[in-house]
């Protein structure tokens, strides 16, 4: 059983943390999209860029505790953060970029769906390539 928490202890805050990173996502669309009036694109640009830097913050301190010290290695995991959070990004703007701008779909739905798929990627990247044990 002990094996089995080891394995995953990273998981429980992982989704806690991807909810509230999906919520800042979905809430600084909403905002940009709705309230600004600011086009779909230009607002899944801004929410992603927001969203992103909570993600490091928190999956660095709370869920991966990261023990990178020093310039040189929290510049390293900070560009494979954002590298590998740019690729799911491209992912989540293509989605929008199709879903919504050309088949119409519901937007906020889309930006919903999009985010689940970025997160079970982003959460793989994040235990095998950025945050990973270096033992």
């Amino acid at each position: 059983m002990r094996g089995l928490y080891e394995k995953y202890k990273d998981l429980i805050p992982y989704l806690f943390f991807g909810v509230c990173t999906t919520i800042v996502n979905i809430v600084v669309y909403w905002l940009c999209a709705h309230v600004l009036g600011m086009g779909v694109m230009i607002s899944t640009v801004t929410a992603w860029i927001l969203a992103v830097l909570f993600a490091y913050f928190t999956n660095r301190k709370w869920v991966f505790h990261s023990e990178a010290r020093g310039i040189n290695n929290i510049s390293k995991e900070i560009a494979a953060f954002f590298g590998c959070r740019l690729t799911t990004g491209v992912l989540d703007w293509l989605l929008m970029y199709i879903f919504v701008d050309r088949l119409h779909f519901n937007d906020v739905l889309i930006k919903t769906a999009a985010n689940i798929l970025v997160i079970v990627l982003n959460y793989i990247a994040s235990k095998l390539i950025i945050f990973r044990n270096k033992d």
